[in-house]
């Protein structure tokens, strides 16, 4: 069914699509609520056996490839992190047909050497979230999956080549601890936060546990903001903002030369055999 809104054509979608619309998606998380980049875009309606996704999806064409963009908060910022329906997310891209993700999200630092202004791609994360539903698996049965390495080695090459390429200051390697929110750590939790880990967010828990229990690649690109409380450094939103603004520009490139670069084989990928 089709219906017509904010200058664009609207789909309504049946639980399994006839057939497969995208290959690689986008995750848009604080900042990046539109993707600029697809050309012949349609707005997608979801609906999936989880509810509705955050937004509805926007699918196109970037040179050639078959690209889809969800905003992980929805317009205007609607979804607070401990709120955003994860599983309706990342289940609406699979039946897309998606098979790789690329993930943006805000991030804060915890260690000195990862600058506000810079880039990360983390190679591992610690969970620290407490309410939130982690799988897919409903029913009780038996379905592990290992997360030994929970991100794409392929698409974090891809992603770190490229930055250094456009000459953006980026960290090739990482570890994410994942809070639950929407409060912020007290300095007693940051502190101790910062012996483990490297940068600090909302957002990446469950969706990466998600995009690995259906087999999908997953990469993040984290937008480091600021230093976390345990730095007496204060900061002014006005300058969080500026800085997230001038992440945005660089992850819009970023993203722009990497696109192109994804095969469409996934031969020796571990993703999709986890």
């Amino acid at each position: 069914m089709l219906f017509a809104g904010l200058g664009k054509t609207f789909i309504v979608a049946p639980h399994v699509l006839p057939m497969k619309r995208a290959d690689i998606a986008i995750i848009g998380g604080s900042g990046v609520y539109e993707s600029e980049l697809l050309e012949n875009a349609e707005m997608i309606e979801m609906d999936t056996p989880y509810g509705k996704p955050s937004a509805p999806i926007e699918v196109g064409t970037f040179m050639g490839k078959r690209v889809a963009f969800l905003s992980r908060h929805g317009p205007g910022h609607r979804n607070t992190a401990h709120v955003v329906n994860y599983r309706a997310n990342v289940w609406a891209l699979k039946e897309l047909g998606v098979e790789r993700i690329i993930a943006v999200g805000a991030v804060g630092s915890l260690k000195e050497g990862y600058r506000p202004g810079d880039l990360c791609f983390p190679d591992q994360f610690i969970d620290f979230t407490k309410n939130r539903v982690y799988t897919f698996r409903d029913s009780g049965t038996d379905g592990h999956i290992s997360m030994a390495d929970p991100f794409c080695p392929y698409l974090r090459g891809l992603l770190s080549e490229s930055a250094a390429k456009l000459g953006i200051p980026a960290h090739e390697t990482g570890t994410y601890i994942c809070i639950e929110g929407p409060r912020f750590s007290t300095r007693a939790e940051s502190r101790m936060f910062r012996q483990f880990a490297d940068i600090i967010g909302m957002t990446l828990v469950p969706e990466v546990t998600l995009a690995r229990e259906l087999g999908m690649c997953y990469a993040s690109v984290a937008m480091i903001t600021d230093y976390d409380v345990w730095a007496d450094k204060p900061v002014s939103l006005e300058e969080v903002l500026e800085t997230m603004n001038r992440n945005v520009g660089k992850v819009r490139r970023l993203i722009s030369e990497v696109i192109p670069l994804i095969s469409e084989e996934r031969d020796g990928c571990p993703c999709r055999g986890a």
